[in-house]
């Protein structure tokens, strides 16, 4: 039997800028790592669209952001430009406690809106 886990999360761009706009140093480093924050270049709706992955794919492991931090959940561009998830530290630890040996990651966004949905699949 095939083990799947599936999380969505939808993010309003105009918190994402507001948030730049309040602490713009501190955001960003509390919640993307360096790579994220390069292939970002300040782009909030880019921004956006990680901040909704990462939520998503802590929803598929069953945790919420809390236990499992934003660092530990790193959204980059692969080689053709998709994006990958890379689970570090305590993600890492859950999904393979969880048997969630595989990862698909789906980003999108407007001006105004970003949703990711985050897949993890298993034997």
């Amino acid at each position: 039997m095939m083990n799947v886990a599936v999380g969505v999360d939808l993010v309003e761009v105009s918190r994402i800028v507001a948030a730049l706009d309040r602490h713009p140093e501190r955001f960003l480093t509390r919640h993307f790592t360096r790579a994220e924050r390069d292939e970002c270049a300040g782009d909030p709706r880019r921004l956006a669209a990680r901040w909704a992955a990462k939520e998503a794919a802590a929803k598929a492991l069953g945790t919420g952001i809390g236990p499992i931090g934003w660092h530990e959940l790193e959204i980059r561009c692969g080689a053709a430009g998709a994006p990958e998830i890379h689970l570090h530290g305590a993600a890492a630890d859950r999904a393979r406690r969880s048997g969630l040996t595989a990862w698909s990651i789906s980003l999108s966004h407007t001006e105004g809106h970003a949703i990711a949905v985050a897949t993890g699949i298993g034997a």
